[in-house]
């Protein structure tokens, strides 16, 4: 009998998720988030040296009316320790559906808790009705606010955030209002889009990257393919019938998405690639099937679609709106283009979303950082187009460095060998851990790069 019992309390072990079975055992980590209102436990999973929850937090949709209304967004904690310091990672998109326990750089380099919270509008993060007047920077840095201040009644320790490309930039974001929230911030590849018109630097960027042969055989790629448009148009119109791909309800055609896609392909080419790569990019005597392909595998003729691009309309309209995009001269492609307006955020939009730009909030903010901000690192990669309008650092115990030959996923391992250690000193002098502390790296929870490769859509 006794052993029948046994087989009985094993098979309900083997059944119960790890979090049913933390709550038996009277967890302490459990009942203190649970103790946080509106903050519900919905998984959790056991790694070596570390616990790994999924959460929602209930978030006000609009925090200058708390009242009115409210909704559930998404965030992730790695724990690790109590007394250890904690990370919060904003992406500046959306959760993976099904997250995974990673680490950053710096919470790796810290041994620290990560926290990793999904922006705002980015589903299932979204109010139902949603008033997208409420996606501004302000907001999302209130939704962090919140999150911070409740979770330090877990993790009172020190706390650095950190954010790769829109994450970076929403880290800033969040310093800007709330600079009392956090320790330290480091930002990765985080643009500067102070005036949204004002975009040379990127023009001189791509003027100079790379070697002048690589750069001619990127230019005549894009010529070529504008060139053969008639029968490329139709190879995607062919793709998108096989795949149900749709325009009208944002792009608006297969031949503005085309367009779009060829004028994306050189920025996809450098954010993603390295100079390495040049040797891949096929002669203008290319056939079609060849630079079809080509320009497939660097940007992905799936993403200018109405499904490619729905995932990423909260970026396109807060883009639109506020955080500025990048606008090229594309001299090279003269006399070649059918669309010379297309290359803007709102274009990616449908109508009812597209809006007037605001420069005052990215002035503010590139003033606040130039001048009073603490603790801001920043990190770029030297071939990286989004690095090429950078934030500028103030005096006050704050840096920039840029990774030799990087592309979008710059790191600090990346810089050299004086620089990363530069800047590890300062993060872990932020974060009061010791200099010499070694980076935790279990087998089990792989380094996250931050940055989301569009090509692979979910």
């Amino acid at each position: 009998m006794r052993s029948r019992i046994v087989a009985i309390l094993a098979s309900l072990l083997v059944v119960l998720s790890p979090a049913t079975v933390a709550r038996a055992a009277d967890d302490p980590l459990l009942d203190q988030l649970a103790a946080i209102p509106g903050l519900s436990v919905v998984s959790e999973t056991q790694g070596t040296g570390y616990r790994f929850f999924v959460l929602t937090y209930r978030q006000p949709a609009d925090h200058h009316h708390p009242s009115r209304g409210g909704y559930e967004q998404r965030l992730t904690l790695l724990h690790r320790s109590a007394s250890s310091p904690t990370v919060l990672y904003t992406n500046g998109y959306g959760l993976a559906a099904s997250p995974r326990p990673t680490q950053t750089e710096p919470t790796a380099l810290l041994g620290a808790n990560q926290v990793s919270l999904e922006h705002r509008f980015f589903t299932p993060s979204r109010p139902v009705p949603a008033d997208w007047s409420d996606l501004t920077i302000w907001q999302e840095a209130s939704d962090e606010h919140r999150l911070v201040t409740a979770l330090k009644s877990v993790y009172s320790g020190r706390w650095i955030q950190t954010g790769g490309s829109k994450g970076g930039m929403t880290s800033v974001y969040h310093r800007r209002f709330y600079p009392d929230d956090v320790d330290g911030v480091v930002a990765y590849v985080a643009p500067d889009d102070v005036i949204n018109p004002a975009d040379t630097a990127y023009d001189r960027f791509f003027d100079r990257v790379g070697t002048a042969s690589c750069r001619a055989a990127l230019d005549g790629v894009q010529r070529e393919a504008l060139r053969r448009r008639d029968r490329l148009v139709a190879h995607l119109e062919a793709d998108a019938a096989a795949q149900g791909w749709t325009f009208g309800g944002s792009i608006g055609t297969a031949d503005r998405s085309f367009e779009m896609t060829v004028l994306d392909s050189v920025w996809a080419f450098w954010q993603y690639s390295t100079a390495a790569d040049c040797a891949t990019v096929p002669a203008t005597t290319a056939t079609d099937d060849e630079l079809y392909t080509w320009i497939d595998t660097v940007a992905g003729w799936s993403f200018y679609t109405d499904q490619g691009l729905e995932p990423y309309w909260p970026y396109y309209y807060q883009a639109a709106g506020q955080l500025g995009w990048p606008s090229l001269r594309f001299e090279h492609l003269r006399g070649l283009r059918h669309h010379p307006g297309i290359y803007t955020a709102n274009s990616s939009l449908p109508p009812e979303l597209r809006r007037q730009h605001d420069p005052l909030p990215m002035i503010d903010v590139d003033l606040w950082v130039r001048t009073a901000a603490e603790r801001m690192l920043f990190v770029y990669g030297e071939n990286d187009p989004w690095s090429a309008e950078r934030f500028t650092p103030s005096r006050r115990d704050s840096a920039r460095y840029v990774a030799p030959g990087a592309n979008h996923g710059a790191k600090i391992a990346g810089l050299t060998p004086a620089d990363a250690a530069a800047a590890t000193a300062m993060l872990r002098r932020w974060a009061g851990v010791p200099a010499t502390l070694a980076g935790v790296r279990a087998l089990d929870l792989p380094l996250d790069d931050m940055i989301g490769d569009r090509r692979r859509l979910p």
